[in-house]
């Protein structure tokens, strides 16, 4: 319990905060909280990706604090919206990204969920990520867009590529998760708000994923094809969220993509938007591998595996609260752009 109030704690601090120090001590506590929740299994998989993840958040967090440094010494403020400098500017782009898991500095993320339980990858693909984007968000008027889009571009399709040839639901979620941040960086400079709305929807959509994935207790692409057994109405959900995390309409998760590609179009910039919209396609292709595992095939089994599921399940009551909006948003769209 004193983790996870230190692991708000410092997300909190970190999003309302206008000093550089209060910020990067807010990334630190809740650096420093989310450490013992992976390590906590005593195993050898979980400490090598918590000491991945140590020192590549430690590494991030000393550039953040390096670039702040920086910008002080030639402005004489630590405001953090006054961070003008090119040299913080570009040093403060590169930290964020490693923070988030951005290409080209994502490299960090599928070992480490592969390395964790479920619910702390959970955390990882979804809180862990609202301080350092509150950082982007609050500079987004003077960080480079060019460094962004091209960050945006190269996210989008590793995450697609990445993810091609795998069969752990784990490193799954994390390149969907950096093809997913690779969309919001896209979009950062431009309009901050479709930033907002993306990072939103997902939260919502992994989390709804993960807690099916926490439910059915499926770590491998296998185990996935046994998973009607435990639950059939689970398995539906797994379907639909998969097509709604791939971007097809009319799910919520076609929503983010429609309106950043309509604005890049509305930017002139035509070749990134052809891009991001080849690159939903590679995403896309594992999404329904996955889908097709999940639904359409019938493993092997035997007769006590058809009954598993007339045992009592206590599904999480939040699964119910966001699965309707991980699908059905959509018609919602207008409230969201105005």
């Amino acid at each position: 319990t004193i983790l996870l109030s230190s692991l708000g704690l410092g997300t909190i601090l970190t999003m309302s905060s206008h000093h550089w120090l209060m910020a990067w001590m807010g990334l630190e506590i809740n650096t420093l909280a989310i450490v013992p929740i992976m390590s906590k299994q005593h195993h050898p998989r979980a400490t090598e990706a918590t000491t991945k993840y140590f020192l590549t958040q430690a590494a991030a967090s000393a550039l953040i604090l390096f670039s702040s440094t920086v910008n002080a010494w030639h402005t004489g403020t630590w405001d953090i919206t006054q961070t003008t400098t090119l040299t913080a500017t570009t040093l403060l782009a590169l930290a964020l990204a490693m923070k988030l898991g951005l290409a080209p500095m994502h490299f960090w993320l599928p070992e480490v969920l592969q390395g964790v339980t479920m619910t702390t990858a959970l955390i990882i693909t979804t809180w862990q990520k609202l301080a350092p984007m509150s950082l982007i968000y609050l500079t987004i008027h003077n960080l480079s867009p060019t460094v962004l889009l091209l960050m945006g571009i190269l996210s989008s399709l590793l995450g697609g590529w990445g993810g091609l040839n795998q069969t752990q639901t784990r490193k799954l979620m994390a390149y969907s998760s950096i093809a997913h941040l690779g969309w919001m960086a896209t979009i950062a400079t431009m309009m901050p708000n479709i930033l907002t709305f993306t990072l939103m929807i997902y939260i919502l959509m992994t989390t709804t994923m993960f807690l099916t994935l926490i439910l059915t207790n499926a770590k491998t692409l296998q185990d996935m094809s046994v998973s009607w057994t435990v639950s059939p109405s689970i398995t539906i959900i797994t379907l639909l969220t998969l097509l709604s995390l791939g971007g097809l309409p009319p799910l919520t998760g076609f929503t983010p993509k429609w309106l950043i590609l309509e604005e890049l179009t509305k930017q002139g910039l035509i070749s990134t938007a052809t891009i991001m919209a080849i690159s939903a396609l590679l995403s896309l292709f594992f999404y329904l591998r996955l889908t097709y595992t999940t639904s359409l095939t019938m493993s092997p089994n035997t007769t006590p595996t058809k009954y598993k599921w007339r045992f009592k399940m206590n599904p999480p009551k939040l699964l119910t609260t966001i699965t309707p909006m991980t699908l059905l948003l959509l018609p919602l769209t207008p409230l969201f752009t105005q």
